[in-house]
């Protein structure tokens, strides 16, 4: 049943993405800002973390996902200051952002760029 849930929870994140980019013309570029931005605001009381309970999977793999966590980051290290904040946000993200980073540079060097 958890199967289930999740892909239709991370289905209904890409059908609103989609819906988005066809009716207002939008660049799956802004959808994506759009999707980090909303993720990080539904962090804020813990709104985000109820979708998680629910949906699980269906909610943590999708780019709305990277959002909470800077959010949720960027609220554990504002404790220790300012300099904590950044501390936070950057090792909570960093492996996420190293990976798809070494991920594209291989498929960089598989397939064949066309212009």
């Amino acid at each position: 049943m958890n199967f289930l849930l999740a892909f239709i929870c991370g289905g209904l994140i890409c059908l609103i993405g989609q819906f988005l980019m066809d009716k207002f013309k939008l660049l799956p570029v802004h959808i994506t800002i759009l999707f980090v931005f909303i993720g990080a605001i539904l962090e804020f009381g813990n709104i985000y973390d109820k979708f998680i309970d629910f949906g699980s999977a269906g909610f943590l793999v999708p780019i709305s996902s990277f959002g909470h966590s800077v959010a949720e980051a960027a609220a554990e290290g504002a404790k220790e200051g300012i300099l904590g904040i950044f501390k936070n946000i950057l090792s909570t993200t960093s492996f996420g952002i190293s990976l798809t980073v070494f991920l594209a540079f291989i498929t960089s060097l598989i397939f064949k760029v066309r212009s």
